[in-house]
């Protein structure tokens, strides 16, 4: 099982920017999906974003649209979510997670998270 690892949260002031790093061991991430996700204290985990196996597809959720980008560079087995302008309401636990089809289909790999805290 490829095991992924999530990296770069840490405390951001508001406007500023983060990013954060999914990195695979263990196997490729190349054939992959791998979504982002967040869940803040008392709320349920949300989608934020994800990106097709070869990064010729992206797509976000509204609340950090134009916002944050997802790259990836298959080369690394790492898969990148860039946060600007960030929020106090971004403060969350984000986790990558990794699936076989962009479209639809069950995340089945997930990372162990990262703090990232957002100060007004």
């Amino acid at each position: 099982q490829v095991q992924l690892v999530e990296s770069g949260g840490g405390l951001v002031q508001a406007g500023g920017s983060l990013r954060l790093s999914c990195t695979a061991s263990g196997g490729t991430l190349t054939i992959n999906t791998v979504g982002w996700f967040r869940q803040a204290p008392g709320k349920e985990r949300e989608f934020v974003g994800r990106i097709s196996a070869t990064g010729g597809h992206t797509n976000y959720a509204d609340s950090v649209k134009g916002r944050f980008t997802i790259s990836r560079d298959n080369a690394k087995n790492t898969v990148y979510l860039q946060m600007n302008s960030l929020k106090p309401e971004d403060t969350a636990v984000y986790y990558c997670a990794a699936r076989r089809a962009y479209l639809s289909g069950t995340y089945d790999n997930w990372g162990q998270g990262t703090q990232v805290t957002v100060s007004s």
